[in-house]
């Protein structure tokens, strides 16, 4: 949730927002108005409570003639304080809606417009001129053994599968890779677990517009989480952390779920949309005049990755209509796919600024020890299926085998080409 101070101290900006997210802004407003209602409530309660402290007193104090009419007194007042007092109640819950309803605020430079109204910001790399007709990713990776869709489907429905073989072992290899580098540059490694709590997915904000992608346990009121930033994101709720040596990294591997809700006949070929897949998450906790600069960091730590892989991938800047609800800002890294002519998104990376923390309750200390609430971002390192995916259309040679990137090459045992025989 933003900060009320920014709806009460700039209510244009807090406007102009939702405005450039494609909301209405007048939910801006209804936030203002929720807040100083419940302002007003809470005050009106305290104030009858105190006076009915008093009259407590009072009755206590008063001579036999004056009792009778302090005692009728005191007996109204008990029944304004809990009118007041329901109505306070009222006040807090019209507020987390209306609280609910306002995202975070988008930084200054964000395009406005929703998804085709990002701006790029660079290529890397040579798109490959293959001299053949490249295949689907989808076609190589059943022709090579490198995953099995119709029995995925058998058992588990549309958008499942198995890594068989060489398949499987790609998997362990990115992720292995991908935490070593993490693990080089200072982050924790986690194993994150994918079930979570109600508050572990409202609090980074993937219970509102994002619902609908969500698988829910109702039976144990536990969440499937879409990726491990929920879980890492809670690991420090509630908590006041240590950032006076600089932002707490963490990379976190997780089995991920989602519903794909609204994505019918959308990449139906292949494992690039899928129902469930394995990702490396970044995930950092830092002081909220620090997250800029991380950010960024977060950003060269992906295309690093990708350039290991020897991917030809752009970043684009994604437009405020294209954000989650607790992003403040978001970098993608699209990678280019020869059988499609065109870049598709592999990684991504947000800050969240105190959005995320100031809903979980996570803090830190300043320099005069008092407390502040904290900044969260996360950016994904290696979504496998997603990777798996661009490594087959990208690597594919025209014999029908596929290269392997030689910095990928230890992880795998020193493979250098995956082929039929």
């Amino acid at each position: 949730m933003i900060d009320l101070r920014e709806v009460r101290d700039d209510l244009e900006k807090v406007r102009a927002s939702q405005q450039a997210r494609g909301l209405d802004p007048a939910t801006a407003d209804e936030l203002r108005d929720a807040d100083e209602a419940r302002r007003t409530a809470l005050s009106a309660f305290e104030s009858l409570r105190a006076e009915q402290k008093q009259a407590g007193q009072a009755v206590k104090k008063a001579s036999p003639e004056e009792r009778p009419a302090l005692l009728e007194r005191a007996k109204e007042l008990a029944g304004e304080v809990k009118a007041a007092e329901a109505a306070a109640a009222q006040a807090e819950v019209d507020l987390r809606e209306a609280h609910a309803a306002v995202h975070n605020v988008v930084l200054d430079g964000v395009p406005a417009g929703g998804e085709d109204d990002f701006v790029e910001l660079e290529k890397v790399g040579q798109i490959p001129r293959l001299g053949f007709t490249p295949k689907d990713h989808d076609e190589i990776g059943e022709a090579l053994g490198v995953f099995d869709l119709a029995r995925g489907a058998k058992v588990s429905g549309s958008r499942f599968y198995f890594l068989t073989g060489i398949g499987a072992q790609l998997e362990l290899a990115l992720v292995n890779m991908a935490m070593a580098q993490a693990a080089s540059y200072g982050f924790t490694p986690i194993i994150a677990p994918a079930l979570v709590r109600p508050d572990a997915m409202e609090g980074t904000g993937f219970l509102g517009a994002h619902a609908d992608e969500v698988y829910h346990l109702e039976a144990d009121d536990l969440y499937l989480v879409g990726t491990s930033e929920v879980a890492l994101a809670g690991f420090h709720s509630g908590e006041i952390i240590d950032l006076s040596a600089g932002p707490t990294r963490y990379a976190g591997f997780s089995s991920c779920f989602r519903r794909e809700a609204g994505s019918y006949g959308k990449d139906t070929k292949g494992v690039f949309r899928v129902h469930w897949f394995d990702k490396v998450e970044m995930f950092t906790y830092c002081k909220p005049e620090d997250a800029a600069a991380e950010h960024r960091r977060l950003l060269e730590w992906e295309k690093e990755f990708l350039g290991k892989l020897e991917l030809p991938f752009r970043v684009i800047d994604v437009a405020a209509g294209d954000l989650g609800s607790s992003a403040a800002r978001k970098f993608d890294c699209e990678v280019w796919f020869p059988s499609q002519q065109r870049y598709r998104e592999l990684t991504s990376t947000s800050n969240c600024t105190t959005y995320q923390a100031r809903r979980l309750g996570i803090r830190y200390r300043d320099e005069n020890g008092k407390p502040q609430i904290a900044a969260t971002l996360n950016g994904t390192l290696c979504a496998v299926t997603r990777t798996i995916a661009a490594l087959l259309d990208a690597h594919q040679q025209a014999d029908g085998s596929v290269r392997i990137p030689e910095a990928l090459r230890p992880f795998l045992g020193g493979i250098e080409e995956i082929s039929a025989k």
